[in-house]
């Protein structure tokens, strides 16, 4: 990706030459009250995608080439591909030079996916369909967060697992995986829409004898699928009767190179997106952000909350629909967030409290128990944070509810009712820091977030390209 995909690029101005993002784990930000948000932001590529590009790549007969490849920290942690005897070119993964469905080989060293959540349980169903064994480590966010749900099934598909025993009962890293020989076709029916436990039993069935089938209650995101046939496999999809979504693979294919053009990231512009919506006299476009259809949901939140967003120019890149966003500052309402829209929404629950903070009436937000075992409990941080800056918020198990502090009319500005004022821990989540930057634009005084080097894992040139867009986000020492 060139470094100018990293920075704002506003109208008739010109980007800085060091486009430093202000983070380090030495240091935290302070956002400030802005006069507005304008210009043309290119946000950094998809992390799902960069991800799956990374992984598939690898497995693929031939050299795969890959552009717009995302440079956070998250993705370069699944370039630890490369000790399972796999040759990467440059630290971008611009070359993929795949050795195919039997090629790994069992590394030397424990694999360190730092923060990548999706990188390790995606790779677990990989070792988990080879004749390989691998051992998975991380930071203390990752290694905090449950493993069980995806290696269980790859458990019943054959493979040996093995946590540490003070570990075991939650299933948190350190853990090593040996693969099935040979693996089992799965016929499993999860209790949750996730992409990552779906996607981890999918790959671990490339090398079955069969068909590898899950059934989630609905679908969830789907570039797995999307990648696999790009990558030449044949997928099922189906939508049942009752809502359910099934998807099934044939096992013992063969995935052959082909080129991938990695979309922006929607959930890394839903906080440009939300920066423009409540700050007064904003306009922005977002080119080339990806649409696929379980990415969306915050798009259709924000436009039935009477956001002004306009897409354009819809097009297919790399196998997915991509289309460019314009975004103007609107008065936003309360509504009711339907629970079938999470799974499509996931990651933006936190942008959303933002602003839903900022907008009239109450949203209500239901199905989100997910949230709790993000980085971190997104729902519990996210709650008390808002509540610090002089937000209400209503929070159960599986929903949040928050009361709009706008209650000017047409006025936007009237949400400057939010105090701020406040230190706000993010606890190492990513997309904990960079809301509650975004809320310090429209708050009365300062806010700072701590924990902040995150960012760095799915938004590298976050405070850059916020600041050069009007934002005032400065080092805290």
């Amino acid at each position: 990706m060139p470094e100018s995909d990293l920075i704002l690029m506003p109208h008739n101005q010109t980007p800085p030459q060091t486009p430093a993002d202000l983070l380090s784990s030495a240091f935290a930000l302070r956002s400030s009250i802005c006069q507005s948000i304008n210009g043309e932001i290119l946000i950094p590529g998809d992390k799902s995608i960069s991800h799956r590009a990374l992984i598939l790549g690898s497995l693929a007969i031939g050299t795969t080439r890959v552009s717009g490849l995302l440079k956070g920290a998250d993705v370069m942690s699944t370039l630890s591909a490369r000790q399972l005897g796999v040759d990467i070119d440059s630290v971008c993964g611009g070359r993929i030079h795949g050795v195919g469905l039997h090629g790994l080989t069992t590394p030397d060293a424990p694999l360190d996916l730092g923060n990548a959540g999706t990188g390790a349980r995606l790779l677990m169903g990989v070792i988990a369909g080879q004749r390989i064994t691998a051992s998975f480590t991380g930071d203390s966010s990752l290694s905090a967060r449950p493993m069980r749900r995806v290696t269980d099934p790859l458990e019943e598909m054959g493979a040996q697992v093995s946590y540490l025993p003070e570990n075991n009962a939650k299933g948190l890293l350190p853990v090593t995986i040996s693969g099935a020989t040979p693996v089992l076709p799965a016929d499993y029916h999860s209790t949750i829409a996730s992409a990552q436990i779906k996607s981890a039993i999918l790959l671990a069935g490339l090398n079955a004898r069969g068909t590898t089938k899950v059934t989630e209650p609905h679908i969830s995101r789907d570039h797995t699928e999307a990648m696999l046939r790009h990558f030449g496999l044949t997928v099922e999809q189906t939508i049942l009767a009752d809502g359910r979504h099934e998807v099934s693979v044939t096992g013992e294919g063969q995935l052959r190179a082909a080129d991938i053009a990695v979309p922006r990231d929607p959930s890394s512009a839903a906080f440009a997106m939300v920066a423009a919506l409540i700050t007064p006299h904003s306009h922005i476009t977002l080119p080339g952000i990806s649409m696929n259809p379980q990415r969306i949901g915050l798009i259709a939140t924000l436009q039935e909350m009477g956001g002004s967003l306009s897409l354009s120019n819809h097009r297919i890149e790399g196998g997915e629909d991509v289309a460019d966003i314009e975004v103007r500052s609107s008065r936003l309402h309360g509504i009711d967030v339907p629970a079938l829209r999470a799974a499509s929404m996931i990651d933006e629950y936190p942008i959303l409290s933002i602003a839903a903070a900022c907008a009239s009436g109450k949203t209500h937000m239901v199905g989100v128990s997910e949230l709790r075992v993000k980085e971190t409990d997104r729902i519990a941080v996210m709650a008390e944070g808002l509540r610090r800056c002089g937000v209400e918020i209503d929070e159960t198990d599986d929903t949040m509810t928050v009361l709009g502090t706008n209650s000017g009319g047409d006025d936007i500005s009237a949400h400057s009712a939010i105090a701020g004022g406040v230190i706000i821990a993010s606890q190492h989540d990513h997309r904990i820091a960079m809301s509650f930057l975004t809320l310090g634009m429209v708050s009365k005084s300062p806010i700072i977030v701590e924990d902040v080097s995150t960012i760095a894992t799915s938004f590298p040139g976050f405070a850059a390209l916020m600041n050069h867009a009007g934002a005032k986000i400065e080092r805290q020492s």
